[in-house]
């Protein structure tokens, strides 16, 4: 079988780290593969006799993508069998069986994040993925209940979950244990979905109430919009000797941070997946997380404390019970925890879909 895969995402973040996680699955198996992307960033893969890279520098859901798709491109991915998309973007003139992923659907979800044109945007593309695929996958039940709420049952979607990078997993096993530094990891953006505002709230109290640690935010600071301006006041209530900002950090320095930290706080309203929990864990870092449903159904097996989404009242409560207890202990996961999620699942189940 010859599959076409769109790689021009690859280096995105959440999409990317999951498309980077079952690419090298996708390179190990017995197909042919036809790369869509950056010739250069993707030059790496080409030493493996069964890919042809296709050249293609036009951005995902762009009006050319859209409308305007070289001909040329379209014309050797319809000599493939089959169109995988780690997204639901999908150019035009793709004429071969097409599959894509969804990761969430937040935005009807949380129309507050958006205008009214930008959701009516999203749900435009949402829905032309649906109508172009054989099939959707995506990362969660959660995600594939909410998927099937809005937009149909008409196509089947099957979940493919995300899972543990590899490097965290080496990381471990490389550096043991490590010792703890009186800090606390935020990482994500600053969307309100992301659950940051409240969380400040509850640090600011626990402060208040004796915790010596900081609170460092792997984003950066220059994200924040002029609506943000809440957020930052109360960042310098606080004090930016507590609560610093990281900027862009790479995979290494993200290990170092979270292996070192007291405690990874997971604020977030709504998620499709999740990494950050799973990280700090195989990391030896304690995951304290909202209990949202797509969080109970990801992390119900693992030893995270969960607190009440939005209330950071309870956030701090729960802050203060984990970092100020005598014995803190990092969490151990069995082996059958570090292997219930794998990018090798991952991209079996989605190959076992094109097949």
């Amino acid at each position: 079988m010859t599959i076409a895969v769109d790689c021009r995402m690859i280096d995105s973040s959440g999409v990317g780290v999951y498309f980077r996680g079952i690419l090298p699955f996708f390179l190990q198996s017995k197909n042919d593969l036809l790369l869509l992307g950056n010739k250069t960033r993707l030059s790496s893969f080409t030493p493996n006799a069964n890919v042809k890279i296709i050249e293609c520098t036009i951005k995902p859901f762009s009006f050319r993508e859209l409308l305007f798709f070289p001909a040329k491109a379209a014309k050797q991915i319809n000599k493939a069998d089959v169109y995988y998309t780690p997204f639901f973007n999908i150019p035009c003139g793709i004429k071969i069986p097409v599959y894509t992923t969804i990761h969430d659907i937040i935005f009807p979800d949380m129309p507050e994040l958006t205008s009214r044109a930008g959701l009516a945007v999203r749900m435009f593309f949402f829905r032309r993925a649906l109508k172009k695929s054989q099939k959707i996958f995506t990362v969660s039940e959660f995600s594939k209940s909410r998927i099937e709420y809005h937009l149909g049952k008409d196509k089947p979607v099957i979940v493919a979950y995300c899972a543990i990078q590899q490097m965290f997993l080496e990381y471990r096993a490389n550096n043991g244990s490590i010792r703890k530094k009186e800090t606390i990891i935020f990482i994500g953006n600053i969307k309100k979905h992301k659950g940051l505002d409240y969380l400040l709230d509850a640090f600011y109290q626990a402060k208040k109430e004796g915790i010596p640690h900081k609170l460092i935010i792997i984003g950066s600071k220059e994200n924040f919009r002029s609506s943000d301006n809440a957020v930052m006041q109360k960042i310098e209530a606080i004090g930016t000797d507590t609560v610093s900002f990281t900027g862009y950090v790479c995979d290494e320095t993200l290990m170092e941070y979270l292996s070192a930290a007291a405690l990874l706080v997971q604020p977030s309203l709504y998620e499709g997946f999740c990494f950050p929990p799973l990280e700090a864990m195989v990391l030896g870092t304690h995951a304290l997380i909202s209990d949202i449903p797509v969080l109970k159904e990801i992390y119900a097996d693992y030893p995270v404390t969960f607190f009440r989404a939005g209330d950071s009242n309870h956030l701090k409560e729960k802050m203060l019970e984990l970092l100020l207890k005598k014995e803190n202990n990092s969490p151990v996961l069995s082996e059958e925890l570090l292997s219930k999620y794998t990018f090798e699942k991952t991209a079996s189940k989605i190959f076992k879909e094109l097949e």
